[in-house]
């Protein structure tokens, strides 16, 4: 009796450390697989946020269900967007910051810094304002010259991110084209059926429970795919009036109205980072238009502080319609996490992700009830 007792305790035994190193070996797996599944997971996350304009290009061209051609379709057009948006903002940033820096030490020197000696003078330095403006023309010249070799010496680490960046171009496209059938066809080989009404008629347990997975699935795809298609709609409203506000206060002052562009679209681009990226885009527009006239971005910051407050309170719930209904101190949370874990991109997906928790929350019941 006693050594039957003890074989079932060294099995058990056994079992436990295995369990162990299973649960460990996968943990281990994943962290070693981190860049890959977090390029797929950036792929899918893309791939539902095209799937919308895909939806609206098949209506243009009469079809109501997604075509491969309407995917490609969409697809191309959010490819060259980005490109185009890349190319208007780069230049248009490296030339005012060099802009900026040059002139900079001209600026110090035409100051007034003559009071400035005083206080040198309580600290023994002789001429304390020329030593200011020496140092700042130092700098100048030594960013203006590293400006240059710093792209160039960058050029190997952003080599790595685009590669990377096209995998998970490529990858989006692939999901884009097949993802749908390729989710349908798995649900559908495992027996899951597609609707609330075919969970309450099934008898089999395990059935209704795929079922109830599936419905879940894709009540958070429809979660990131509304996300994102109001987010860009919120952004497009910003960066147009950004734009059209720079436009006409450069008339007004003769600065060049070439900036309106690249600087709406600046403004559209930081406005996709939900919560911070509005104040980032906003300081980045200010500091360049600062660079040209600063009475122009007094005057300009001024208006877009009283539309930004109108933008969020009026524009973005009615566009938005309280998609996904979370608070802010969840958003805020979300924001956080996302942004300490993954950093920007954890900063974009953070929120939708937080609406898809919401989701698992509110069907939590319905699975339970299910397996009870």
């Amino acid at each position: 009796m006693s050594r039957q007792i003890v074989e079932i305790e060294t099995k058990t035994f056994i079992r436990f450390w295995l369990v162990l190193l299973g649960i460990g070996a996968i943990i281990y797996l994943i962290i070693k697989a981190s860049e890959a599944l977090t390029i797929i997971g950036i792929s899918i996350l893309l791939a539902i946020a095209i799937r919308p304009l895909a939806l609206k290009v098949d209506q243009l061209i009469g079809k109501k269900t997604q075509s491969r051609l309407a995917s490609i379709l969409a697809y191309m057009i959010v490819i060259l967007v980005i490109a185009g948006i890349v190319a208007a903002i780069a230049p248009v940033i490296v030339t005012e910051f060099a802009k900026f820096l040059s002139a900079l030490p001209e600026t110090v020197k035409n100051a007034n810094l003559s009071g400035l000696n005083d206080i040198g003078h309580s600290f023994g330095i002789e001429n304390l304002s020329g030593e200011i403006v020496k140092y700042i023309d130092e700098l100048s010249k030594n960013m203006l010259g590293t400006l240059g070799t710093g792209v160039i010496s960058g050029l190997s680490t952003v080599g790595g991110v685009v590669s990377k960046a096209l995998i998970s171009l490529v990858l989006t496209l692939f999901f884009l084209l097949d993802g749908p059938n390729l989710f349908n066809s798995i649900w559908d080989s495992l027996g899951a059926k597609t609707s609330k009404k075919d969970v309450k008629e099934e008898k089999d347990t395990d059935v209704r429970a795929l079922t109830e997975a599936r419905i879940v699935i894709q009540k958070m795809a429809k979660v990131i795919s509304t996300f994102f298609s109001k987010q860009v709609t919120i952004a497009l409203l910003d960066g147009t009036v950004v734009g059209l506000s720079v436009f006409a206060l450069s008339l007004i002052f003769g600065v060049r109205s070439t900036l309106a562009l690249p600087l709406g679209l600046i403004s559209m681009t930081f406005y996709l980072i939900p919560m911070f990226g509005q104040v980032i885009g906003a300081g980045l527009v200010t500091l360049i238009l600062l660079f040209n006239n600063p009475l122009m971005a007094i005057i300009w910051l001024a208006f877009y502080i009283v539309y930004g407050f109108i933008e969020v309170n009026v524009f973005a719930p009615k566009l938005q319609g309280n998609a996904l209904k979370l608070r802010p101190v969840v958003i805020l949370m979300a924001m956080i996490i996302g942004t300490y874990t993954f950093g920007l991109i954890g900063a974009i997906v953070a929120i939708p992700i937080a609406g898809c928790i919401k989701v698992l929350i509110e069907e939590y019941p319905a699975i339970r009830t299910i397996r009870a």
